[in-house]
């Protein structure tokens, strides 16, 4: 089951980026895993899960998001992401789980406020 709920917090993706206001975003989803005391979500469905938050909220297409590993519903728990512009150009986004409710993990993310130029 996936929820969600987004924060009043606003940030500029500079043109480079994406050219779109974006709004602080947060999610939740529930995941099965092996050890019922750690559920963990894959860097495959975060990032979906964020590239999908991120649309919703600018009515954008889906942005590539990639995740370096899966992340581990412990509260405090953070991970960085990256958001890949169609220019090349990329944005961090920083995942934080801010809670769990049996094995559903609660996060906040948030895009920085300063792209990386596309190498070139």
């Amino acid at each position: 089951m996936l929820n969600s709920r987004l924060h009043a917090a606003t940030w500029t993706l500079a043109a480079v980026a994406a050219g779109a206001l974006l709004v602080g975003c947060s999610g939740s989803v529930s995941v099965g895993n092996s050890d019922p005391k750690i559920p963990k979500m894959s860097k495959g469905k975060l990032a979906d899960l964020v590239a999908e938050k991120l649309a919703a909220t600018t009515g954008q297409p889906k942005p590539d998001v990639a995740c370096p590993e899966d992340i581990e519903g412990k509260v405090g728990t953070t991970s960085r992401c990256t958001l890949t512009a169609s220019d090349g150009s990329t944005l961090g986004v920083t995942v934080k789980v801010t809670s769990l409710k049996g094995d559903t993990i609660n996060f906040d993310f948030e895009a920085d406020k300063t792209p990386t130029p596309a190498a070139g």
